[in-house]
């Protein structure tokens, strides 16, 4: 029975990866106006997810299996809390429309487990983590040379001829279904990685069932998400469009042949960001829709980790002690920002009568 659960779980959660992934893929392909049905540019990523998970996924499930924490730290039980952790998070994510690394917050739930049986491999996590920190960011420099070089006089001429415009359109879908192919291969071992370290699937099994349901919640879930990233952000021209896509899609699939989990959503919203900033400066960065995307990645993998660490305490361990310490210091936190939030409001009247 606990089997069935996790694996049910897990496909859960792969469809919800799904979901997420389908804005970092062809939401700039569905938001420059290339595909106009939103159907058909969630089928092309179902379609390409799928087979970049089962082609390519294998190293980055053994990284998720095995590299972060021991394949000894991975029972059933540790397995289902792990991922159920990481999909609650992702879920959550889903329902408001903000397009979320599922790497990031299946790392934390792993790491959640490791925590606790203390076996976290350090210098991997500090290599993952420090993919997370350079890759958003390189996507952001790029985007803006890019959008820099294309503002040049010679570049407009060039992009504005009748006959580039075909060109342009066929190379921005080529290169959403390329990204949406890369995402697969990232992104399946998130579902199943932890499934596959505790031996309740095989490696194969996992790459083909996890692609398969990531495909489906790409193409039955995925609307909110494409909207976020192709409509409300900022507005998207063809040949921004192919460097967009090409650079997830390129940093994204050498990080995967690596075997390492890489932050797909950042890196595509990054790059619109950094589009957005070429075109309007700092403005396009104090737009809310920027500034919930910033505080839900950064809250994300912490939200998933402190999970993972007080379901395993709790259920499996039976040990309250640590969850009671975690309340605490969370009770703490809320009541000082509660007290500052008073002491501003009781300020403001003296400052305005002075």
């Amino acid at each position: 029975m606990l089997t069935i659960i996790a694996v049910t779980v897990g496909l859960f959660f792969a469809m919800n990866i799904g979901a997420s992934g389908a804005a970092a893929s062809m939401g700039i392909a569905y938001g420059s106006g290339v595909i106009k049905n939103r159907i058909i540019a969630l089928i092309l990523c179902g379609m390409a997810v799928f087979l970049g998970a089962w082609l390519g996924g294998g190293e980055v499930v053994k990284t998720m299996g095995s590299g972060i924490v021991p394949q000894s730290t991975f029972t059933e039980a540790v397995a289902l809390i792990v991922i159920a952790s990481a999909a609650l998070s992702l879920f959550l994510a889903n329902v408001f429309g903000i397009p979320l690394s599922t790497s990031e917050v299946t790392v934390g739930a792993v790491v959640g487990a490791g925590i606790v049986y203390q076996s976290v491999f350090a210098g991997k996590l500090a290599w993952i983590v420090m993919f997370w920190l350079l890759t958003p960011v390189v996507a952001f420099i790029i985007a803006i040379l890019a959008a820099t070089l294309l503002k040049k006089p010679f570049m407009q001429k060039l992009v504005s001829t009748p006959k580039s415009i075909p060109i342009l359109t066929a190379l921005v879908i080529f290169m959403g279904v390329f990204e949406a192919f890369s995402a697969g291969m990232n992104n399946v071992a998130n579902a199943v990685g932890p499934l596959v370290g505790a031996g309740i699937m095989s490696t194969a099994n996992g790459i083909f069932w996890g692609g398969l349901f990531v495909a489906a919640g790409a193409v039955f879930l995925g609307k909110k998400v494409l909207e976020t990233n192709g409509k409300k952000i900022t507005s998207i021209r063809l040949e921004e469009g192919c460097v967009i896509s090409g650079t997830g899609a390129g940093i994204v699939m050498a990080a995967s042949i690596f075997g390492i989990p890489v932050p797909l959503t950042q890196i595509t919203t990054s790059s619109i960001i950094g589009i957005g900033f070429a075109k309007q400066g700092r403005s396009v960065l104090k737009k809310d829709i920027v500034v919930q995307l910033l505080v839900v990645w950064v809250v994300s993998p912490v939200l998933s980790m402190v999970l993972s660490y007080t379901f395993i305490q709790l259920v499996i361990e039976q040990n309250v002690y640590p969850v009671i310490a975690m309340l605490g210091v969370l009770i703490s936190v809320f009541g000082v920002k509660f007290l500052m939030t008073q002491a501003t409001s009781s300020a403001r009247p003296l400052t305005e009568k002075k």
